[in-house]
């Protein structure tokens, strides 16, 4: 039995969407398609992952003070439990927000599988993406970082770009076809018109969805190799945590001294080559 734990990264300032979505309700909080809101409809994706193999554990939330009591409202709303929500007193990006998760998952001596997730994506077909997963679920657990791509269907310049070598062995992709799981060749920044039709001629790319399935340890192991300041800087403020039933602070002073870095650039694009494919 493999043993999940959804991790769902629910920051942001609110002002992608403006007037619509502001700080006090940013955009991950808002029903923008069907009943739930974005937020909901991930952490209502990441609980149906569970299968013979896969148990699923409560969700951790990584979020802001401001936020912390519409996250917790919303997950009642659809009977989702929280395993514990993780307060940011800053924002420092999403690497330090998965060191968090992951300290905070091996705490008891377990290594769980990370699903981890931006709480503001809209999925179309929730079953092709849910098999999908499950195949990284597995690939995971042995050790792996899986990353999920999406197949292109047009030059889009507004993504990054993820450029693949060889298969491993066929999987579903999330628009539900036979694909294949690849080995990531390199990461590619967001490309101007030209660059990104050459990218869809080519194939082989896909964009970059910023959802990620490790073990802790390993993401641990990896941020040691990569970003030992961002690793040694958390654990500080993880150090210094408190906490209130589910709801966990870690210390003030020592989150706001961690370097501001994304996922991408402290681990993903220095793992290509190196020990820790992809």
């Amino acid at each position: 039995m493999i043993n999940v734990t959804p991790v769902i990264l629910c920051g942001g300032l609110g002002i992608r969407l403006w007037p619509l979505s502001r700080t006090g309700f940013p955009k991950q909080f808002l029903c923008l398609t069907g009943k739930e809101s974005l937020f909901q409809q991930a952490a209502l994706r990441l609980a149906g992952l569970g299968n013979t193999d896969i148990q699923v554990a409560s969700s951790v939330i990584v979020t802001g003070e401001d936020h912390r009591f519409l996250a917790s409202e919303q997950l009642r709303e659809i009977m989702v439990e929280l395993g514990c929500a993780l307060l940011e007193p800053v924002g420092r990006n999403t690497a330090p927000a998965l060191t968090l998760a992951a300290l905070a998952a091996i705490e008891g001596g377990t290594d769980p599988v990370l699903v981890v997730t931006p709480a503001d994506q809209t999925v179309v077909n929730a079953g092709a993406f849910i098999t999908a997963m499950q195949r990284a679920v597995a690939e995971a657990a042995n050790g792996t970082i899986v990353i999920l791509g999406v197949t292109p269907d047009k030059p889009e310049t507004g993504y990054g770009y993820i450029q693949t070598a060889k298969s491993l062995h066929a999987a579903p992709s999330l628009r539900g076809e036979a694909e294949a799981i690849h080995i990531v060749q390199c990461f590619v920044e967001k490309p101007d018109a030209a660059t990104a039709q050459a990218y869809l001629n080519e194939g082989g790319y896909y964009w970059n969805a910023g959802i990620f399935v490790l073990k802790a340890s390993v993401w641990l192991k990896a941020l040691e190799q990569f970003r030992p300041d961002i690793l040694q800087s958390t654990q500080a403020a993880w150090g210094k945590r408190t906490a209130d039933n589910q709801i966990v602070r870690p210390g003030k002073a020592e989150f706001t001294a961690i370097p501001s870095e994304s996922v991408d650039y402290a681990v993903m694009e220095h793992c290509p080559g190196s020990n820790f494919p992809i």
